[in-house]
């Protein structure tokens, strides 16, 4: 079965096929870092990991592009908010996105362009729009120019819209604009803005619109024709639509396939500031590792939305402790394993537009066989389950024997005391056990895992885990709200 995945703009699942042989090219929308990520906005970054992973496995050179936009409203309204620099406000944001991307094990984009670095290619795009009939200055010496969205045919062909159904572009004063629903693809300067978020161009100092920027990255680092563009399901319409007009429009062929991922959500609405729901990563990762939230986001369909809620998350950790139980008693009895042979039906459900939760079910049958086997010992057998296994949990990012979760978990002096001072508890259990004082011996279990540390008895003896932080009861996603770091809003 070779490779088939959904296009957004076919409303089909087709058989990939790359622009060159043995390479695929990736654009995805990174960013607008007004703010720290939360949980909804980097469903999107582990997807395209995930994605990334596959096509690697399969043999392809993977390229990858993740823009930052740092510079749009928000920003500078936060920013003015806080009395600093625009400039500072993203960068912060900007390095607590790129910890989010590693404390979730995503391999880092081949490269991340920033927006401000790359006006003089806007510059030029809009030069070429206007040049050919299809983007406008505004009458009004505000210094904006517009797409105009009526003289191409095609608009609003990815998301099925029409035109005279839209509503207007509220991106910018409607007054220069020659028809409401076009779009802004530069914005003057405005004198209550300050003048180091503007930059030179022969229509007046200004800076772009947020759909321009994505388009001339794109066109930059992988060509006027590329496989992939990707993001959330909400950056639909109007954000790559109005993409693919002025891509196409500028006379680029531009992208092959559209992918995207369906929201995160809460109580049935897409998590947004708006919601007050915001779940900040680095707090999520404070209730359960983060390996475990990653299996949570990785367990269900990319094009499903995933129902955020601690008690699922609190049930995929427990899920994927089993997965990691297994791996790890296994690895104890064959040592470590070379890359290993991936199930016939995992691959055949990562071929089938990335089915995870197919491929897990086919992950979860291996480990069955492979509990068996443990009980026997040592054997080829078990060493070649355990390669299989740890190949599948490896395309999915979550093999715990392998970076970055090995060295969170090995790598560190914090380990070493802990597994001392559980070594401690756990020998006063055994002396519990061993007078009949087993009451006593539930109490320190009950305060270990109370702790976060997970016990299991072995014929070895017991074995100790992290089960991630302990319960809190009490936390609920109003006591983790934040502002929201859009792809999510039109601006």
């Amino acid at each position: 079965m070779s490779l088939r995945l959904y296009d957004t703009a076919t409303r089909s699942v087709r058989d990939f096929q790359p622009l060159r042989e043995g390479a695929v090219s990736i654009y995805h929308c990174g960013l607008t870092v007004q703010a720290e990520p939360h949980v909804g906005h980097i469903r999107k970054e582990v997807v395209f990991d995930v994605l990334r992973r596959w096509l690697t496995r399969l043999g392809y050179d993977v390229t990858i592009i993740a823009n930052i936009t740092d510079i749009d409203d928000k920003i500078l309204a936060k920013s003015a908010e806080e009395g600093r620099p625009w400039w500072a406000h993203a960068y912060e944001n900007e390095r607590w996105l790129n910890r989010a991307y590693d404390v979730l094990g995503c391999l880092p984009p081949t490269y991340e362009p920033r927006a401000t670095g790359h006006i003089p290619e806007m510059i030029e795009l809009m030069d070429t729009l206007i040049e050919r009939g299809h983007a406008y200055p505004a009458d009004d010496a505000s210094g904006d120019v517009y797409f105009d969205v009526r003289s191409w045919p095609s608009y609003g062909e990815l998301s099925g819209m029409r035109i005279d159904e839209m509503e207007a572009a509220a991106d910018a004063d409607p007054r220069g604009k020659r028809d409401p629903r076009d779009f802004a693809l530069w914005k003057g300067h405005k004198p209550d803005e300050p003048v180091t978020a503007s930059w030179a161009s022969p229509w007046g100092r200004g800076r772009p619109g947020w759909h321009l920027e994505c388009s001339a990255m794109a066109g930059k680092y992988l060509g006027d024709e590329f496989d992939i563009h990707g993001g959330g399901i909400d950056l639909r319409f109007p954000h790559h639509e109005n993409e693919i007009a002025q891509s196409k429009a500028a006379g680029q062929r531009f992208a092959r396939w559209w992918m995207h991922n369906a929201w995160v959500t809460t109580s049935g609405e897409k998590m947004s500031k708006s919601l007050g729901n915001s779940l900040l990563v680095r707090e999520v990762v404070k209730r359960v590792r983060p390996i475990e939230l990653r299996y949570y986001l990785v367990a269900a369909h990319y094009r499903s939305h995933v129902e955020f809620s601690f008690d699922a998350l609190d049930e995929a950790a427990a899920a994927f402790r089993r997965i990691e139980g297994y791996v790890r008693r296994a690895t104890e009895l064959v040592g470590d394993v070379s890359d290993g042979v991936l199930c016939a039906e995992f691959a055949e459900a990562m071929d089938d537009d990335l089915s995870v939760p197919a491929a897990l079910a086919a992950l979860q049958g291996v480990i069955r066989e492979g509990n068996k086997l443990v009980l026997d010992g040592a054997s080829d057998a078990l060493r070649g389950n355990l390669a299989s296994v740890r190949a599948m949990l490896d395309v999915l990012g979550v093999d715990p024997l392998s970076p970055p979760w090995s060295e969170a978990a090995d790598g560190s002096d914090l380990h070493d005391v802990v597994d001392r001072l559980v070594a401690v508890a756990l020998e006063e259990r055994a002396a519990a056990r061993a007078r009949k004082d087993y009451a006593a011996a539930d109490r320190i279990r009950d305060r270990l895992t109370v702790a976060g540390v997970a016990v299991e008895d072995t014929p070895d003896g017991p074995r100790w885990t992290l089960s991630g932080s302990a319960p809190t009861d009490d936390l609920t996603t109003d006591d983790l709200t934040t502002d929201d770091l859009t792809t999510d809003e039109v601006q």
